[in-house]
């Protein structure tokens, strides 16, 4: 019995699941992706990079602003899908979720009932994980808490940051969802998800919770740094003479020099650019100024002027 599947999805996570299923000859018979967004100084609309993927696969595709629409909601009643997949969207409606003949599952970036939200590959590594992993589970009427399908782990390097752990899980997410389709319709026994509510959860990136705060120990800055690049950038204030510049971090890294009444001065050695703080030394490695390209802190180096007791805070 060959399956019709209906595929939810936006970004490249989710792009690379569409593709093992068109390269392992699945049944698409609907991508459902958000609609196209107003971007760059233009103004230009962009699409999704699954919608760009979807039309050179000659996939149908649906783009509702609002997924309880009547109209877009009779159109994929009449796909007459077997099973919904979800790789990266938004929360998806019961008017939608329950349409599929079998019901629709969710492949979510980490170890469920851990890391719940909207950014769980950020989270992971903020909050110096060792081991993270892939989950599918059905879709109930709340966000990531339906019953458990499959769950593979895989290891977090310390150097790892969220783009390079992000490859990783999207690898292992594509085989996922294949041994899970292939449970469909007979072969799986849902476990139910426990939440005891003392599990780290992974909310959405906000300005808020992006900006590095100074008085956590060199380690968690590290960790912070990473876990947010490439995108979308831990940030800070870089105080420079009279100016409070936001100053973006992407690539550090520590070296020790215990000095307990570090300020977090910016200082120079040997053309390297380093922040004092109290644990020991943070090399900034690729940094970004407002306006400015993402750029190495050599090239930095070359153009901008740190004033004399330059710091971050």
């Amino acid at each position: 019995m060959k399956l019709k599947i209906l595929f939810f999805g936006t970004p490249s996570f989710a792009k690379t699941c569409l593709e093992e299923l068109i390269i392992k000859e699945y049944d698409i018979c609907g991508v459902i992706t958000s609609p196209d967004k107003k971007s760059g100084r233009g103004l230009k609309l962009k699409k999704s990079i699954v919608k760009v993927f979807s039309e050179e696969n000659k996939l149908k595709i649906f783009q509702p602003e609002n997924l309880k629409n009547k109209k877009f909601l009779k159109e994929i009643k009449e796909l007459k899908a077997d099973i919904g997949v979800v790789v990266a969207f938004r929360k998806i409606p019961k008017e939608l979720w329950e349409i599929p003949n079998f019901g629709t599952f969710n492949l979510h970036a980490s170890l469920l009932p851990n890391y719940r939200g909207a950014a769980p590959i950020n989270w992971s590594i903020i909050f110096k994980e060792k081991i993270t992993g892939v989950t599918t589970f059905l879709i109930n009427d709340n966000i990531d808490s339906g019953d458990l399908l499959l769950q593979e782990k895989i290891s977090i390097d310390h150097n790892e940051n969220a783009g390079s752990l992000h490859d990783k899980l999207a690898i292992i997410g594509k085989n996922i969802i294949i041994k899970t389709i292939d449970l469909f319709p007979l072969k799986f026994k849902p476990k139910k998800q426990i939440i005891l509510g003392n599990e780290n959860i992974a909310p959405k990136l906000t300005r808020e919770n992006t900006k590095i705060d100074w008085s956590n120990t060199l380690e968690d800055i590290y960790n912070k740094i990473r876990g947010l690049s490439p995108s979308p950038g831990a940030w800070t204030f870089l105080v420079s003479g009279k100016e409070n510049i936001i100053f973006k971090i992407f690539k550090a890294s520590t070296e020790p020099l215990i000095d307990e009444n570090a300020d977090n001065e910016i200082i120079i050695i040997k053309k390297n650019l380093f922040v004092k703080h109290s644990d020991g030394l943070l090399k900034l490695e690729i940094v970004q100024l407002p306006n400015k390209k993402i750029m190495q802190t050599s090239s930095l180096l070359n153009g901008f002027s740190f004033k004399s007791g330059s710091k971050v805070i």
